[in-house]
C-alpha cells in the first residue's frame, strides 16, 4: 500500500503552504475518518468549482488558485490525503461534455471535445476503497443551481452535474461512494495509483490554436459564468 501514499511530482504535499494548512486544519490530531471527511469537505467548498490552466498542475498550484474542476480538485485532495497517511488513487473517464452545458456556454461550448478527461479519487478506508466524485461541485454553486431548477425532479444534466436524483445527490461522504458527475461517463480508462501516470497517458482532446484559446480566453470566461451562477 506504500505506493499510494508516495508523493510525486503532481502530489507536491511536502510544498511550504500544502504543508501549513495541514498544520492549521489540525487535520492530522484526527481520527482517520475524520480526518478524511474534514479534508474531502475542504476540497468541496473551500476550493472551489472552476477551471485551471490545465489538469496537469500541480497540487500547491490548485491551491494557490484556490479553485478547481474534477481532476484539478482530486489531485489537491490527494496530496492532503497523501500528507495526511490516507492511501488513494485515480480513476480516469472521459465524460460526455454535454454535461458541461450550462457552465460552458457559446463558442467555448461548441469548440470543446465531444469527450471530456475526467477522474475521481478513490480513497482506502477501513479496508474498502470508497469512490469519492461529490466533491467537484462547491455546495453554493449547487445549492444556486438547484434553486434555478428547482421544479427538476429526478434526472439532471448540464452545468458540471450529472445525477439521477437532483434534489439529493450523495455528496457527503461518510463511509460511502459520492457522485456528481457520474452519470455523463462514457469511457473508463481504467485505475492510476497517481495522478502523474493517469495524466502521462491521457490528455483533453484539444490542441494547438484550440488549447491557446480556452488557456487564455475560454477558462475566464466559463469562471466568470461559475461565478454568476454562485452568486458572486
Amino acid at each position: 500500500m506504500n505506493k499510494y501514499l508516495e508523493k510525486t511530482e503532481l502530489l507536491d504535499y511536502d510544498n511550504d503552504n500544502i504543508q501549513k494548512l495541514i498544520y492549521e486544519k489540525s487535520w492530522m490530531k484526527l481520527e482517520e475518518l475524520d480526518r478524511i471527511k474534514s479534508i474531502y469537505n475542504y476540497i468541496r467548498d473551500e476550493i472551489l468549482f472552476g477551471y485551471n490552466i490545465d489538469d496537469k498542475i500541480k497540487a500547491s498550484k490548485v491551491l494557490k488558485d484556490g479553485y478547481g474542476q474534477c481532476n484539478t480538485k482530486g489531485i489537491l485532495f490527494m496530496a492532503l490525503l497523501r500528507a495526511c497517511n490516507i492511501s488513494c488513487r485515480i480513476h480516469g473517464f472521459t465524460i460526455d461534455k454535454k454535461l458541461q452545458q450550462g457552465a460552458m456556454t457559446g463558442f467555448v461550448y461548441k469548440k470543446a471535445p465531444n469527450n471530456v478527461l475526467h477522474s475521481w479519487v478513490e480513497v482506502f478506508y477501513d479496508n474498502n476503497w470508497y469512490e469519492l466524485e461529490g466533491f467537484i461541485l462547491d455546495k453554493p454553486y449547487l445549492t444556486h443551481l438547484q434553486d434555478k431548477f428547482k421544479n427538476v425532479d429526478g434526472r439532471f444534466f448540464g452545468y458540471g452535474v450529472a445525477v439521477s436524483d437532483f434534489k439529493n445527490p450523495v455528496i457527503d461522504f461518510n463511509k460511502n461512494n459520492t457522485y456528481i458527475q457520474s452519470e455523463g461517463i462514457n469511457q473508463d480508462f481504467g485505475i492510476y495509483d497517481n495522478p502523474d501516470l493517469l495524466f502521462n497517458s491521457h490528455r483533453q482532446e484539444i490542441k494547438g490554436f484550440k488549447r491557446f484559446l480556452f488557456r487564455h480566453y475560454g477558462r475566464r470566461k466559463m469562471n466568470k459564468n461559475v461565478k454568476r451562477i454562485r452568486g458572486h
